[in-house]
């Protein structure tokens, strides 16, 4: 495909709300996986934006942990396709925390952060179906 594929560069995002019933280790940190699972959610709406079909998830060729993700946070995911095969598309993922428990102000209480805090980054394969 050509640099001018208009695939290139599209860019889709989600916001999830971590519930509690998530969190996975002390101090309600929730484990890295929940992140793999959010970007596969995106990278099937970038599928579908890009192909009309929902795709399947080939593989991950970087997955970095950057800082963690907390029960009670909203994090925004996006995904971005980088290149464009005959059948794969690249796609490279973020998961950003936007919005975080203030536990230390009350039970409920919550904040938007001024700079969203990148937890999880990572590069994916995605395959379609042939062109019909």
């Amino acid at each position: 495909m050509s640099e001018q594929d208009p695939r290139l560069g599209l860019t889709v995002t989600h916001r999830r709300y971590v519930p509690y019933s998530h969190a996975h280790y002390a101090g309600n940190l929730v484990d890295g996986a929940y992140a793999l699972g959010l970007f596969g959610d995106v990278a099937t709406e970038v599928c579908i934006r890009t192909d009309g079909d929902e795709g399947l998830f080939a593989s991950y060729s970087d997955v970095q942990f950057k800082a963690p993700m907390k029960a009670g946070d909203v994090l925004e995911v996006t995904a971005t396709v980088t290149r464009v095969g005959t059948r794969s598309r690249t796609i490279d993922f973020a998961a950003r925390v936007v919005c975080r428990g203030r536990p230390d102000k009350s039970e409920s209480a919550a904040e938007v952060l001024a700079e969203p805090i990148v937890a999880v980054t990572a590069t994916g394969t995605v395959v379609v179906p042939p062109a019909a």
